[in-house]
């Protein structure tokens, strides 16, 4: 049984998600002990349960630990399985990140899958599912896997609600990828939502993110606006928000995106999503500072060697990194400092089903 200290690095809920998934991915138990150690109230939440149950499903997987507060988890995978999975995270737990542990072992699955979960799509910490559909599936179409997310509705903190369903068409490897320089930018696309909000929240959201785009980028975007007339809006509480994403010559997509808040203006969303993503653009690097630490997974069970430009080194990218090197003993180079932009080389194992 390979062993985590689930207290390295920034410490959080990342490193956990990341060990389950590789040990659902390689079929190897694994334990991972002092589990958010470091944060005032040390140990699984909800939401962590959510992700380690969700991946278990899928390897039929012999869990302990498993409750809240529990500062050590064994996850023994048993068996691949395809089929449906069906689960509700709670309240404004998110959903993407239920995804982000589920998804690598999914993609090499024997059969084909479909996650329906409940919960949170627009959540403080986390990936918005708009995210992953237009920049995180859209990037892993390029490795191989495809994989189609649908919302069907929106939930935001604190009551939730939200549904969403993910199918997975697996494939036998994964392909290795080298891109350092982004390319020409070619188009700038997004979306910007309100619910249970006046029409004019998202379309200030756009119109905000627009001018900064235009300014900087010198290039119009293409912003779906999104709204719901109060008769037919069934969301269970309010909220808004904005992604956005730069697409270059060759196909590569950088992301970026803000979600509103009592206080904050709608200028102030679409400003603050335009502003990072000039930022990220502006470092010529292929993959955004929150696609980088998600790709590491895959590309560390892909087939061949990977170098990828990456516009920011996070503490979320040298956790999965330390992790990948940890449980899989795959040969990983990064250079760059935390908050500058850098390069990751990667020597896939080759894994195939």
């Amino acid at each position: 049984m390979i062993e985590i200290d689930g207290s390295y690095g920034e410490g959080g809920g990342q490193i956990l998600r990341t060990a389950v998934s590789l040990s659902a991915l390689t079929m190897k138990p694994i334990r991972i002990s002092n589990i958010r150690a470091g944060r005032p109230k040390p140990g699984l939440k909800h939401q962590h349960i959510a992700g380690i149950e969700v991946t278990g499903k899928i390897v039929n997987a012999n869990i302990k630990g498993l409750k809240v507060g529990s500062t050590v988890v064994e996850f023994v995978p048993r068996q691949r399985c395809g089929g449906g999975v069906n689960y509700d995270v709670g309240t404004a737990g998110s959903i993407s990140l239920v995804l982000q542990a589920a998804l690598p072992p999914a993609v090499l699955s024997p059969e084909p899958i479909s996650f329906k979960l409940r919960g949170g799509t627009d959540v403080k910490w986390s990936p918005p599912v708009d995210y992953l559909q237009n920049i995180f599936a859209h990037t892993l179409g390029i490795l191989g896997p495809k994989i189609e997310i649908f919302q069907g509705k929106r939930g935001h903190f604190p009551r939730g609600g939200g549904n969403v369903i993910c199918n997975v068409i697996p494939i036998d490897s994964i392909r290795s990828l080298e891109r350092v320089q982004f390319g020409e930018l070619t188009d700038v696309g997004g979306i910007s939502h309100c619910v249970r909000l006046p029409e004019h929240v998202a379309e200030r959201q756009a119109l905000a993110a627009g001018e900064i785009i235009l300014r900087h980028l010198k290039i119009e975007p293409h912003i779906v606006r999104e709204s719901y007339r109060k008769e037919k809006d069934t969301h269970l509480g309010p909220g808004s928000g904005i992604v956005i994403w730069a697409e270059s010559e060759h196909g590569f997509r950088i992301g970026a995106d803000a979600l509103g808040e009592r206080g904050k203006s709608a200028e102030d969303v679409g400003s603050e999503a335009a502003s990072k993503l000039v930022t990220e653009v502006s470092t010529g690097m292929t993959i955004d500072s929150h696609l980088c630490d998600m790709l590491i997974p895959y590309l560390a069970v892909a087939k061949g060697t990977s170098k990828i430009g990456v516009t920011s080194v996070t503490s979320h990218l040298t956790t999965n990194i330390w992790a990948v090197k940890q449980i899989l003993g795959t040969r990983v180079e990064l250079q760059g400092k935390t908050g500058e932009p850098g390069t990751i080389l990667i020597e896939g194992m080759g894994l195939s089903l």
